[in-house]
């Protein structure tokens, strides 16, 4: 036995001064966004395009990946702000739906691939790798704001949730499934595939937006599963969580689109 639990964080913010504190939750989301355009930088380079367009890129698919998170966010659990909207722009406190980054980022990436003169799905998929490493690193968010949490559990990896966020019918329980570190450590490990594998093996080989198909693959793969164990209020459909279904979709979707690509790769060039 490692770990007898993992402990509840003794605040979920950094420093705070007064009225003004600085949260885990943004603090990780800004560094996931530096360490996302660095990555993209890299890549743009393996492209042979001007790195410096990865800073038009991020001044359009940043807002737009944020904005497009809270309103799925919102969207999806409407009832957390029906009482007091203006709720809706406190991003700081956590809230934002990964679909909404995925489409609301994918909107702002194009607008920059066109000013850019780049091609989207290329831009895509230079942005991937980056973009799962800042997942991995925000989803610690979720451990600092004690939320988004799975159903009870013993195991010596559990964490200890403050009775102020624990579900009503979970009151008396302690320790729960640290859905936030299984999910980082997916996304580390789709990172690693993507860094280590696909790209090295694919990047010049197959039609542009290939490599973020298998992100969304892997990754959606991976969310399908975590969703199973979350026990926050969803909507439910059949049984399965929205979120479930959402990126099932995704899933099959993407996996079309890969094979397809994969069988049309043409042979490294010499």
């Amino acid at each position: 036995m490692l770990l007898a639990s993992i402990p509840s964080p003794s605040s979920p913010y950094v420093f705070q001064a007064g009225s003004f504190g600085l949260r885990w939750y943004g603090l990780l989301i800004a560094i996931g966004i530096g360490v996302a355009i660095w990555i993209a930088r890299r890549e743009f380079r393996r492209r042979g395009w001007d790195p410096e367009g990865v800073y038009t890129l991020a001044m359009w698919a940043v807002p737009a990946g944020i904005i497009g998170a809270r309103l799925y966010h919102v969207a999806t659990d409407w009832h957390l702000f029906a009482d007091d909207p203006a709720r809706i722009i406190q991003i700081q406190q956590g809230g934002l739906g990964l679909p909404g980054v995925i489409i609301g980022g994918a909107i702002g990436a194009t607008i920059a691939a066109r000013r850019l003169g780049l091609p989207a799905l290329g831009v895509f998929d230079c942005v991937a790798p980056g973009l799962i490493l800042a997942q991995a690193l925000g989803r610690w968010g979720n451990y600092f704001n004690q939320e988004l949490f799975g159903g009870p559990s013993t195991l010596p990896w559990a964490v200890v949730i403050d009775p102020a966020f624990r579900p009503a019918q979970y009151i008396d329980v302690t320790t729960f499934v640290p859905t936030f570190l299984y999910e980082s450590l997916w996304n580390l490990g789709v990172f690693a595939v993507l860094m280590a594998v696909v790209i090295p093996r694919l990047w010049n080989r197959v039609r542009p937006g290939t490599i973020f198909a298998a992100y969304l693959v892997l990754y959606g793969l991976g969310r399908i599963w975590i969703e199973t164990l979350r026990v926050d209020p969803a909507h439910v459909i059949l049984g399965l969580r929205l979120n479930s279904w959402v990126f099932g979709v995704v899933v099959l979707l993407a996996g079309i689109y890969l094979i397809i690509s994969l069988r049309r790769r043409v042979p490294a060039p010499a």
